[in-house]
Formats: structure tokens, C-alpha cells, sequence
């Protein structure tokens, strides 16, 4: 049964999400919380329908912004279900005791999940999430359902002020996530202060973290805040907390339960309110079992844990993200990339992550030999049999755009050669050139100074 549900007299606007359409597959709308009463008078246009069957017709002939699905009317597993509904964000509504339906859809790619019974406020606030991670959000793409998982977990933290650790590689782009949850807080509008702690010398590190006051150590000639003072009324970003020393550990735990921070060389007790977000490439537990992390610490710190997922786990976000790149440093110019530099961005693993993709863009927009990047200009790695190829010795990078498209062109060529170990006529044909083109360059590689014989045994 089809039914659509719109009341212009009972609408009530809440925001320019409530413009959507939603779709309620419930096989009864009377679970004690009326989802479609709730979602009408919010402003929402609600269709319902009573059976999985039904859904599938409907979507086949409607496009809407957002499933709600009721797990009472699953007649296969919930993954399954969620997966023959791919291609709109879904929501699913369970009962208490098919909590563990919803970790299995969640997987599959439902973004958020609602337990029965609930109040009005919960759903509408599931359901506002929801819609908002559609929305365009500066400087982060986010459109696979890992990506938006995370996104509705940010958002529901960002609401508090405990404090988060953040785990992932090295890479993923945790520092972002950590400006998303302050984007996204009451504390919007305060300073977002990050600190890298495994990049500063550990003799500074006390001083940056906490303030000094004049005379506190030599060189020390004025006052200074710490990144503590400086982060007042708004979030602070430890990264790589993993990296702090144990000495300095023992005093930020001090900081984090008391609320206070002290300068050094100074008795003065400065009164903090400050959004702590910690962040790691390595696992704390682990650290902890080896006695490299307090555990006290990590305790105070993992209050509300989550993880940006690998790059290689998120598929969908890659493309996304390449094409936001090549935006981001050749905007106007016209470059897209061509089939096979889609095929080769999807297959590879990305070790490296969001930060190895940012740079493979740089470098191909460098490469490309015309506005369609190929696989070619990616210059990714080789796979299989070409995996023990010697890796080869780097050219000093020269300055200037030209100079440096030239630079990458000689090391590309470089490259190549040694893939062949030196054989001209096969280097010549995997760089797409003549055998007399390839001498013309060669030549002008050794017009600059360039050892071409010596490069290519190294």
C-alpha cells in the first residue's frame, strides 16, 4: 500500500533539510511514536509503504532523500535488504532486541540507526543528521557509507564536549575530521588550535603545550601562551599524542582533570575550557600494554573513540576526492581524468592514504601530456613483477613551475629506463615516444648535467 503524506497546515520549519522527501517502509506505523505524524508536522513530504516489495516499485518510479526502514518488515537479512536499496541514504528502525540487525546494516551502508522505543526529538534529530551529510561541506568529501558513518558519529559528538580520540593511518585526513566535530560544536566560533606533538623537540614541547612566563628558562624574555590559553572556548587537536613523552603525559592528565593549566615559572592558575580531540596513527591499547602510554591517560582521552577508515576501505571516496584535487590546484584549466586513470585510482591500494592521493593529482596535473589525465601521468607504483624494481635515486628538485614539469618529466623518463635496465627501443615505446624522440631527450637531460648512464644503474 502507496501512501503520501503532506500538511501544509501542520508544517513547522525547521531548516532547509525539511524541504525532503522521505520514504517510511513500515509494516505498521503504530509502534507507539506515530514516525509519519512526527516527520509531517517537522515539515518533512512523507511517503509510506508497507513492504520491502512495495519500496523497490516506488523508488523505481520516485527519487527521495532518505529511507526510514523498519526492520519488522525484513523478510530476508538486514544487509541484503539494505543492499537492494542501494543508491539512497537509509535509516534503519529497530527494536531492542534486533540491536544486533543494525550493526550488520550498518555495514552494508546504512548511515544511522534509530532503537524503538524513541522520542520525538531522537528521530527528528536522526533524521536532520541524515540529510545534512548531504550538504556541501568545505574541504571534506565524504560519499561512501564508511565516510558518512563516521560523519553521523562526528556530529552526534560534536553535540557534547567530552573528549574524542581519533584513530586511523597515517594520512586518512584525522585532523580534518577533528575540524569537522569543531565546525559542526557550539564552539564553532572559538579558535581551533592543532599541535602536532611528534614534530616539535621534546625540550620545547612543555613550553609550547603550556605557556612560559618571563625568565623561565633562558631565552625565555617575555610571556607566552600556551596552545592550551590559546585554544579558550574552543577545541584543541593533539596529534599524534602517541609520540608525547611520559613526563609530559603525566602532567596533561593533570590538565585534563583539573581543568587548569599553569605557565611555566609561574604559580598563576589559569581556568580552562577547552574541547580536547586526540588523534593517533598507532594503537594506544597497545602502547599502554607495553608501558609506552599512561594508562590513566588513555582512559581520560577515550571517551568517545572513533576512526577515520583507510582510504583502500572507502572506494567511494576516491575519485570524489581526485576530482576535488585537481579542482583545488588547476581550477578553470579544464583537466578531468580520462577512463584509465579512473581504473588505475580505483585498483590501487593507497598505502598512503588521502594525503598519497593529493599528491599523485599534483603530480599528474604536472605529467599530463593533454587535459584528459592518463594512468601514465599518475606514475603509480608497479605491481607483481615489477615490485623488486630498484627504487631510483631522486634528482635535486629545481625551482619554478617549468623547471619543475621538467624535473618530473626527467625523472619519469629516468624511471622508465630502468624498468627496462637501459633498453632504449622498449623505454621508447612505454613512454609512447620514437626511439629518436627518447634520444633528443636524453641529450637534453645531459645538456643539464644529468649522468644518464649513471642515474639509470643506481
Amino acid at each position: 500500500m502507496f501512501s503520501d503524506l503532506s500538511s501544509k497546515e501542520n508544517s513547522i520549519p525547521t531548516g532547509i533539510e525539511t524541504h525532503a522527501h522521505l520514504l517510511l517502509v513500515s509494516a505498521s506505523l503504530s509502534n507507539g511514536n506515530d514516525v509519519d505524524r512526527i516527520l509531517l508536522s517537522a515539515g518533512y513530504r512523507v511517503s509510506c509503504v508497507d513492504s520491502v516489495s512495495l519500496a523497490k516499485q516506488f523508488l523505481s518510479n520516485n527519487a527521495v532523500d532518505l529511507i526510514l526502514l523498519d526492520m519488522a518488515v525484513m523478510t530476508e537479512a538486514g544487509p541484503a535488504m539494505v543492499q537492494t536499496l542501494a543508491g539512497t541514504d537509509c535509516v534503519i528502525l529497530v527494536n531492542e532486541h534486533q540491536a544486533y540487525l543494525a550493526a550488520e546494516a550498518m555495514r552494508a551502508g546504512a548511515i544511522d540507526y534509530i532503537i524503538k522505543p524513541f522520542s520525538q526529538r531522537q528521530i527528528l534529530d536522526v533524521v536532520r543528521g541524515a540529510l545534512r551529510l548531504r550538504q556541501a561541506i568545505p574541504n571534506l568529501i565524504a560519499t561512501s557509507p564508511q565516510s558518512l558513518q563516521v560523519l553521523q558519529l562526528a556530529r552526534r559528538a560534536a553535540k557534547t564536549s567530552a573528549t574524542i580520540l581519533i584513530g586511523g593511518e597515517s594520512g586518512t585526513g584525522k585532523e580534518r575530521l577533528a575540524r569537522y566535530i569543531h565546525e559542526m560544536s557550539s564552539r564553532a566560533g572559538k579558535p581551533f588550535v592543532a599541535i602536532n606533538c611528534a614534530a616539535i623537540p621534546e625540550a620545547m614541547l612543555e613550553s609550547i603545550l603550556f605557556g612560559h612566563s618571563k625568565g623561565a628558562f633562558t631565552g625565555a624574555t617575555a610571556n607566552q601562551q600556551g596552545k592550551f590559553e590559546l585554544a579558550q572556548g574552543g577545541t584543541l587537536l593533539l596529534d599524534e599524542i602517541s609520540e608525547l613523552p611520559l613526563a609530559l603525559q603525566a602532567k596533561l592528565l593533570r590538565v585534563l582533570q583539573e581543568k587548569e593549566v599553569e605557565r611555566l615559572g609561574s604559580h598563576q592558575v589559569i581556568a580552562l575550557d577547552v574541547r580536547i580531540i586526540a588523534a593517533s596513527n598507532r594503537d594506544l591499547r597497545e602502547l599502554v600494554l607495553q608501558g609506552a602510554f599512561r594508562e590513566d591517560l588513555f582512559y581520560r582521552l577515550d571517551v568517545l573513540p572513533m576512526s577515520w577508515p583507510a582510504l583502500r576501505e572507502r572506494r567511494d571516496d576516491i575519485l570524489p576526492l581526485a576530482e576535488y584535487f585537481i579542482e583545488r590546484y588547476a581550477a578553470q584549466q579544464g583537466y578531468r581524468l580520462g577512463e584509465s586513470a579512473r581504473q588505475q585510482l580505483l585498483s590501487y591500494d593507497w598505502p598512503g592514504n588521502v594525503r598519497e592521493l593529493d599528491n599523485v593529482i599534483q603530480r599528474a596535473l604536472i605529467m599530463a601530456r593533454g587535459l584528459h589525465i592518463q594512468a601514465v601521468d599518475l606514475m603509480l607504483p608497479h605491481y607483481a613483477a615489477e615490485a623488486d624494481t630498484p627504487q631510483p635515486q631522486a634528482l635535486a628538485a629545481p625551482e619554478g613551475l617549468s623547471e619543475t614539469k621538467r624535473h618530473a618529466e626527467f625523472q619519469f623518463v629516468l624511471e622508465t629506463l630502468r624498468r627496462f635496465r637501459g633498453h632504449r627501443t622498449r623505454t621508447a615505446e612505454a613512454l609512447g615516444m620514437t626511439t629518436r624522440a627518447l634520444r633528443y631527450k636524453l641529450a637534453a637531460m645531459r645538456e643539464q648535467g644529468i649522468d644518464v648512464e649513471q642515474q639509470i644503474q643506481n
